[in-house]
């Protein structure tokens, strides 16, 4: 990270569309592997699977060394600031600002991720100052395809991302939001 790039404060909690985005604490790790545990989100996600005890240990502490780094936050979707109900990522890389989520299988319908995205995506514009946010999602994951066009995003003319993870290739489309 440049000295010129903002840091990340060290406690940080995003309103806004119903939503309140929050770090995780230590009262998540239980609820943990209930979210990130789950078939699609193994398949979908960098997220390691199975996901149990230690693995939310091992987020939780990733999310803090990240956020100490300035590369990255990782904070919990919530609808109060209680419990949490998934996961929304911004990642900062030379090649841009880039946005992820997770939302638990329980908690999924409810636009949660679309919504969480978008509030993301004003942090990023407000006060880190980026000129766009992408999401990099495979074709495929029509429920993904379906966050990025409800939260504005569109396809963008690039070369698609390939790849291997978790023993099988994959192949990112990139869809940006360009700041208002």
């Amino acid at each position: 990270m440049s000295s010129s790039t903002p840091s990340f404060p060290d406690r940080i909690e995003l309103t806004g569309e119903g939503l309140i985005l929050r770090d995780w604490t230590e009262a998540d790790l239980a609820g943990m592997p209930e979210l990130f545990d789950h078939p699609d989100i193994a398949y979908w996600t960098p997220i390691v699977s199975p996901f149990g005890d230690e693995a939310a240990r091992t987020r939780l502490d990733r999310a803090r060394q990240l956020r100490r780094d300035g590369t990255a936050l990782l904070l919990a979707i919530t609808v109060d600031g209680g419990a949490a109900l998934g996961e929304v990522m911004l990642k900062r890389a030379p090649e841009g600002t880039e946005l992820g989520y997770a939302v638990g299988p329980a908690h999924r319908g409810q636009g949660l991720a679309a919504r969480a995205v978008r509030v993301m995506a004003a942090y990023a514009f407000e006060e880190l100052g980026a000129e766009q946010v992408i999401l990099e999602l495979e074709a495929e994951n029509a429920s993904s395809v379906g966050v990025a066009v409800r939260a504005g995003f569109r396809l963008l003319d690039v070369p698609l991302i390939k790849g291997e993870e978790k023993g099988r290739p994959y192949a990112l489309q990139t869809w940006g939001l360009d700041r208002p």
